[in-house]
């Protein structure tokens, strides 16, 4: 499938050959909502931590004898039911968030998202984004005359080669740029627009033959 080509100034310069492997792909929403699922759950870390009486420091001696004081019954002052004792059933860093996917079901959701993106004209592709300096003037400007006084969030898909946008492009807000073989599904649903560098379509499809 053809799609144009611009350059920095929003002009169109051409087309290029698109695979429709990756980017004709219907949509399928379980599956895509199933793969984030499974990658936000694999970036979860448990930070949450309770300890157990045993956990907890002190206690070890019986604070009263057991008869005769009038007073309950009480082995430790690390009893759940004192305070500053042990936590009864609380959260444990040992549980296991990690959830699983297949590769070929995982590769389906990212082409599904992009073949979304591009039928939604939230696709385009730029014919170089390599500049010949990292300044973070060289992005703003492109980003106004794409958007003008809006600053939608976008992603930057670069090619393997490009050594500056990167640079040059990390101190603008909701703006990010990867490599072809970074990109994952969150990204892609997270930012509104995406742009590809024209080189980086080849990088795209050596990764995921």
């Amino acid at each position: 499938m053809n799609v144009g080509v611009f350059n920095r100034k929003n002009e169109q310069v051409g087309t290029v050959e698109l695979p429709e492997n990756i980017f004709n792909v219907g949509w399928k929403p379980d599956l895509v909502h199933q793969a984030l699922l499974t990658q936000l759950a694999n970036r979860r870390k448990p930070l949450a931590h309770t300890k157990t009486r045993g956990e907890v420091r002190g206690g070890g001696r019986k604070p009263w004898r057991q008869k005769g004081t009038g007073r309950a019954r009480v082995g430790s002052i690390r009893s759940p039911l004192w305070a500053g004792g042990g936590v009864t059933f609380g959260p444990r860093k040992e549980k296991i968030f990690v959830k699983k996917i297949n590769r070929k079901m995982k590769q389906l959701a990212l082409f599904s998202a992009l073949s979304k993106k591009l039928k939604d004209s939230e696709i385009k592709i730029i014919d170089d984004l390599n500049f010949n300096n990292s300044k973070t003037r060289n992005v703003a400007e492109m980003m106004k005359i794409f958007f003008d006084k809006k600053r939608p969030s976008t992603i930057f898909i670069i090619a393997k080669s490009n050594t500056t946008f990167s640079r040059a492009g990390r101190n603008i807000a909701r703006l990010n740029s990867f490599k072809p073989g970074a990109l994952d599904l969150y990204n892609i649903l997270k930012h509104k627009y995406l742009f590809i560098e024209k080189k980086a379509i080849n990088d795209i499809i050596n990764h995921y033959k």
